[in-house]
Order: structure tokens, then C-alpha cells, then sequence
């Protein structure tokens, strides 16, 4: 069953085409990639389907919502956590995530997302004397606090260092696991390798691929000698650029 269904999306700021006729869905259980450079258009995708913004033109639906018209009752369902976002420096941890549970019907218990996301030891400590890295997993466990059937995260090992990033990626599988739907943004290529069964490709506001890994892969291997070629190698044989700027 699909869970989002864009079709013809698009999406203009002054004179510039952040989003030019994307289309795609993304179907119950899976964690679903999209991939491309910064500025490529992924975060004005994920803030449409979350009802930040409103398209200029196609239409969209998110869990049987038009995101711009239900947004109250879409965001009782969905997470999300933004490349960028701030609390208030005085605000403590678990007032943060207490604060978050106030606002759904159903929150999850805030205690187990703080030893899940390796906070519990940081409960009492205020937002502004927490680390890059501590912050990020913050604002990941904000997003998972009312229970959602569906969570958007944007750039979400951004800030963390190596072994961190290999823990979060376990805890992504697990939440896949338990039958939730991850819509996950990067521009690293070996974490959708890693995370996502089905990747969309994107660069300057279009979608210029969109498969699994592996096919993703495979195609960008036929004439390479070695046969190793990566999602990193698809981006640039697709669009003739780097993916990671």
C-alpha cells in the first residue's frame, strides 16, 4: 500500500526551481532513499509532504492526507526532524521530549527514546551545552516521540561521528523492523546503500533515477572494468557531478 503519492511536484522560490515534476511513491514498511547533492530539492520535498510548505503545482498525499489542507491531523501520524532546527538554550532534555509528548494523543514513553538514542545520561542537561552530535540525536528522538507511522529524516547522521553513525543505522533498521515507514534524506551514498530498500535520485529539483540499490548499482557497473561500482558512481554517471558537495 502506498503511504505517499507525489505526482508532478513542484515547487519555485522567486525565480529558482527548488522541485521540478517529481514523482514517486513510497509503500507501507519500507525506508525509502532520497539522494542527491545539497540543493538538489530533498528538504522542499520532505517540508511539502509534511505540509511546511505548499506546492505550486502536482498533487500530494500522505497517509490518505493533502498535507496542505490536513496538516493538524497528518502530523498526529508523521515524525520528522529537519536538517536544521533549534530549542530554546535553557531548555533541558527531558523537558524537551516531555514537552513533544504533550502534543500527540498517543506519545510513545520519552524515557525509553532517551536510552534508545543514548540521551538517558544527558536528561538534565540544557540544549545549548549539548554537542553537535548530541543535539542531532535529540531532534531524531523528538521525531519518534508520537508514536508515527511515518518518519521523515533529513540528513540524519549529519554531525555524528563513525561509530555513532553505525549505531543510528541499527536503530533505523529496527524501526523498519517494527513496521514503520522511514523517508530518509542524504548525499551519503554508503548509508542508502545501507538503510534503503528503494532510492530516488535527485539533483537540481528532478528525479533522475529511482530503484533499488543493487539495480541503482548495477547499472552504473556495465562498462567498468572492476564491476564495483557504488550508488557515489550512479550519481555521477546520472548527472556528471559528485553527490557528497
Amino acid at each position: 500500500m502506498a503511504i505517499i503519492e507525489v505526482e508532478g511536484l513542484r515547487k519555485v522560490y522567486g525565480g529558482t526551481v527548488a522541485v521540478d515534476g517529481v514523482s514517486f511513491t513510497v509503500n507501507q514498511g519500507e525506508i525509502f532513499g532520497l539522494v542527491g547533492p545539497n540543493g538538489a530539492g530533498k528538504t522542499s520535498i520532505v517540508e511539502t509532504l509534511a505540509g511546511l510548505r505548499r506546492p505550486d503545482a502536482g498533487t500530494v498525499r500522505v497517509l490518505g492526507h493533502d498535507p496542505g489542507q490536513e496538516r493538524r491531523e497528518l502530523a498526529q501520524r508523521i515524525g520528522i526532524q529537519l536538517q536544521s532546527a533549534e530549542l530554546p538554550d535553557r531548555l533541558r532534555v527531558w523537558e524537551a521530549v516531555d514537552l513533544y509528548a504533550s502534543f500527540y494523543r498517543n506519545p510513545a514513553d520519552w524515557r525509553d527514546l532517551l536510552a534508545e538514542w543514548g540521551l538517558e545520561d544527558k536528561r538534565n542537561t540544557a540544549f545549548a551545552d549539548l554537542s553537535g552530535g548530541l543535539k542531532q540525536r535529540l531532534m531524531v528522538a523528538l521525531a519518534f516521540v508520537g508514536s508515527p507511522e511515518l518518519v521523515f529524516l533529513d540528513e540524519l547522521t549529519t554531525g555524528l561521528d563513525p561509530r555513532a553513525r553505525r549505531a543510528t543505522w541499527e536503530i533505523v533498521r529496527d524501526i523498519r523492523a517494527k513496521g514503520m515507514t522511514v523517508l530518509l534524506v542524504t548525499h551519503f551514498m554508503d548509508e542508502a546503500e545501507q538503510l534503503c530498500d528503494r532510492v530516488a535520485v535527485v539533483d537540481r529539483g528532478r528525479l533522475v533515477a529511482l530503484d533499488r540499490p543493487t539495480a541503482l548499482v548495477d547499472r552504473a557497473t556495465i562498462g567498468m572494468a572492476e564491476g564495483q561500482a557504488t550508488l557515489e558512481d550512479v550519481f555521477l554517471a546520472l548527472t556528471g557531478r559528485e553527490a557528497v558537495t
